[in-house]
């Protein structure tokens, strides 16, 4: 087994606070292969202890914080020598509420990091508007505001939808479409939407550390293609080989529905389909902005190529093909 030599050269201790999330572990396992040491502060590290197994024996440690306790977030900074943000809410439950979370962890995190001299890398969101009346996209944007004005040098990151393994977005709808012979288009399904891989998020964030993307910005970080909505779930349905009719859906009627999903996911055991606040989100489009692209404040502009769709979806959605890995035009593929 080849060890990593950077293991044996004092490496950096990297504090990933959400590192247990969808975006979290792949962050976690890029930067133990870049040969850093990770803590992954977590408020329930019980619960993600499989995450030990990544990288080397002894580099990734486990630590129980809380974004709302700074003496937890001070425990979680010590000796570190960057830190990174990953915590997000799509649905509230008890004390973790949008603002709490999105604005006062953000803060906590942003104020202490900075007065270590810790480096800070903060995800927020693409669509993050103060005047949004989308909870979850006004208090990213105020969450963005309380980070910069606590450091400076703090890197924004504003990602579209993220796929990639155990994404809440494709596997959502692939998950759907084995129970039901329609799909849901709202609005039409004519938002345009920029999905960037996962592991282009984390590659971004490498970048960021190793001192290749200027400080003190805001990036905006979307996928090599821009495409509607209802070409994305016909771009799913190929890759999963199912023929599902498309329905178009009223926005207003999307939230309806998203606004009654939304009152049963805060039931235990529900399942988290969707919320009001999600098709609301729908109405805009989720992409790089003009200036961003002219200002290389995106991935092309700090020297990623960012993974097309077509090469990424495939690795993961295959599970929800009809004869799931082995499937071939709907016949089993015994080549496989």
């Amino acid at each position: 087994m080849t060890l990593n030599k950077h293991l044996y050269q004092h490496p950096k201790l990297v504090t990933v606070f959400g590192g247990s999330g969808f975006v979290g572990r792949h962050v976690v396992e890029a930067l133990t292969k870049r040969g850093y040491r990770v803590r992954v502060a977590a408020r329930h590290p019980e619960q993600c202890y499989f995450m030990l197994q990544i990288g080397e024996v002894g580099q990734v440690q486990m630590l129980k914080t809380n974004v709302l306790n700074r003496s937890s977030i001070g425990r979680a900074l010590v000796d570190a020598d960057a830190a990174i943000f990953l915590p997000g809410l799509l649905f509230e439950s008890g004390r973790n509420t949008f603002r709490n979370v999105q604005i006062a962890g953000a803060k906590n995190v942003a104020e202490l990091a900075k007065a270590a001299g810790i480096q800070l890398i903060h995800m927020s969101a693409l669509g993050a508007d103060e005047n949004s009346n989308v909870p979850y996209a006004k208090t990213k944007a105020l969450g963005e505001r309380a980070v910069l004005s606590a450091d400076h040098d703090a890197i924004i990151m504003r990602p579209s939808i993220i796929i990639g393994p155990e994404d809440g977005f494709f596997n959502k709808f692939a998950d759907l479409s084995r129970f039901t012979w329609f799909l849901p288009l709202f609005g039409g399904g004519q938002t345009k939407l920029q999905p960037v891989f996962v592991g282009d998020v984390a590659a971004f964030i490498i970048a960021s550390l190793e001192g290749k993307v200027p400080k003190g910005r805001i990036y905006e970080l979307g996928g090599k293609e821009v495409l509607s909505f209802k070409t994305a779930m016909e771009q799913m349905l190929r890759v999963i080989m199912r023929k599902k009719v498309l329905i178009s859906v009223p926005f207003s009627f999307g939230i309806v529905v998203g606004s009654v999903l939304g009152f049963l996911a805060k039931i235990p055991m529900m399942p988290k389909i969707a919320t009001a606040d999600q098709i609301r989100l729908l109405q805009t489009d989720n992409v790089v902005s003009k200036e961003a692209l002219e200002s290389g404040r995106t991935l092309q502009g700090v020297g990623i190529v960012p993974h097309a769709i077509e090469a990424v979806l495939p690795s993961y959605l295959w599970r929800f093909r009809p004869k799931g890995q082995f499937a071939k035009n709907g016949t089993p593929d015994w080549s496989r």
